[in-house]
């Protein structure tokens, strides 16, 4: 048996190792495409702009040319008024104005079909970046599996359909969490950075040639955007961890989120606490905060309420939290039942973090009768010391 387990162990070491020289590669190659979209998103701007003007331009032309003919007509008729050169002159005016309208369509008609080729371009490059990132997640996961113990690996295989599930769904969940910050950032700061060092490169032009109201306009916008650029990794900060959990405990931060939940989605939210706050382990009020941040979310995509409640009680041994809706609801079994067979995370993945506390979760719904989720989390001294 141990040499099968050394055999098998060796077989999945090479896996490993050609995965991961494939994922590097995947990595350049999204790399290499961000780029390229990056120039030609650049590049479509400058088509866009371009083209707006020459249609600008052309309108403009053809309003001259019309006017030119008007003109023409009229100096051509009336040789009492006009003389030769008159004519001569109102003639050559529209000649040169309609070989100019001439001009300016084809190339309008150019950059049009080049606008539309960028656009099409831009497109597949997406799709092309969107379908490496999806494979680079699926290698993610897969080399997660692989790099474990043996063993290990054994050991899940004997256990529970439902429990390698959750285990496949929480590394899923991971991988979409990574992906969704790497998209903020390269989004958010990422571009923002780019941007300030394109306008610090055009301030060092000014500066040279000492353009100096110009570089001070130019250093508030750039003030204005650093501000935006923290705003930014402050919010990818917060929905990481909030800080507030350590500064001011879990209560003052729950409240905050039902706050920005109502100011976000625009429905209404009650919250209401009864008992004395007790600081929990940090790691215990971090899944308290997710448990309620998955029931709200639940909430929002599924139940289509007009209003949603939290209730926080604090017991001599107990928290319990309270989570309830009045929208449409559902059946509870049923929907249990379908989450478990089509690896829906949002139920089963409150349920195994309740689980991970040594808790309970019940669930009570009915169709057009909202749904409540009461949560009961156990905590004594010894859970309550850092």
């Amino acid at each position: 048996m141990d040499y099968r387990i050394n055999d098998i162990d060796r077989v999945i070491k090479n896996a490993i190792h050609v995965m991961e020289d494939s994922k590097y590669q995947i990595f350049e190659i999204c790399e290499s495409a961000r780029k390229e979209l990056t120039v030609m998103t650049r590049e479509l701007e400058e088509v866009f702009i371009e083209t707006a003007e020459t249609i600008n331009k052309v309108d403009r032309l053809e309003l001259e040319y019309r006017r030119a003919r008007i003109r023409l007509t009229e100096v051509s008729r009336d040789f009492v008024r006009y003389k030769e050169q008159d004519i001569k002159t109102a003639y050559e005016k529209a000649t040169q104005i309609q070989l100019d309208l001439m001009v300016f369509r084809e190339k309008e008609a150019y950059l049009k079909a080049r606008r539309d080729d960028l656009q099409a371009r831009v497109k597949n490059v997406e799709m092309s970046i969107e379908r490496a990132e999806t494979i680079s997640s699926q290698v993610n996961v897969v080399l997660e599996y692989l790099s474990g113990d043996l063993n290990q690996v054994t050991r899940i295989l004997e256990s529970a359909k439902n429990r390698q599930l959750i285990g496949l769904k929480i590394i899923l969940a991971q991988e979409e969490e990574r992906k969704r910050i790497a998209r903020e950032i390269h989004d958010g700061p990422a571009q923002s950075l780019a941007n300030l060092v394109l306008r610090t490169e055009i301030a060092e032009r000014m500066l040279s040639k000492q353009e100096f109201g110009l570089v001070q306009d130019e250093l508030i916008d750039l003030k204005g955007q650093v501000r935006l650029g923290i705003e930014e990794i402050r919010k990818i900060i917060f929905n990481l961890r909030p800080m507030a959990l350590d500064d001011l405990g879990l209560i003052p931060t729950l409240r905050k989120y039902v706050q920005d939940f109502e100011e976000k989605t625009k429905i209404r939210t009650t919250f209401d606490t009864v008992g004395r706050e007790i600081r929990l382990p940090s790691a215990m009020e971090a899944a308290i905060y997710r448990l309620v941040q998955e029931g709200y979310a639940n909430a929002l995509k599924h139940a289509n309420p007009s209003i949603v409640s939290l209730g926080v009680t604090y017991q001599a041994h107990m928290v319990k939290i309270v989570i309830q809706d009045n929208g449409v609801g559902f059946h509870v079994d049923l929907v249990e039942s379908r989450a478990r067979d089509n690896s829906n995370f949002g139920l089963i993945g409150m349920r195994e973090r309740v689980e991970l506390l040594e808790g309970r979760m019940e669930i009570e719904s009915a169709i057009n009768g909202g749904t409540k989720i009461m949560i009961h989390i156990p905590i004594n001294a010894e859970l309550r010391k850092e």
